[in-house]
């Protein structure tokens, strides 16, 4: 294995046009439909490339279930529980609607 230094890296990479940077942030974000990614604590680095720009993060990940009214109220229909109870089974099956009306259902 080849043994280089944080220099030779860098130097390297300039040698190949790649410009890498790091940014100074405290939380990222990643906010999909179903849920939202946070990665706290992150080391980020954005990396330049042949006109290209893109991030690495790296850091401790959390998710966050994204619970929809109409699912919540679909789950209240089909089994009768209360909507307290419906978001509570919503967020254990992670968001699963036909998991989340079985479970219900069986409770």
């Amino acid at each position: 294995m080849i043994n280089l230094s944080g220099k030779q890296i860098e130097k390297m990479m300039r040698q190949l046009g790649i410009e890498a940077e790091d940014i100074n942030a405290e939380e990222v974000i990643i906010k999909c439909l179903d849920r939202d990614i946070i990665i706290r604590n992150p080391k980020v680095t954005k990396i330049k490339m042949k006109g290209e720009e893109s991030f690495q993060v790296v850091g401790e990940i959390e998710e966050k279930i994204t619970i929809k009214e109409e699912d919540i109220n679909l789950v209240v229909e089909k089994t009768g529980v209360s909507r307290e109870d419906a978001k509570k089974i919503l967020e254990e099956t992670r968001g699963d609607l036909a998991q989340a009306i079985m479970l219900a259902k069986n409770d």
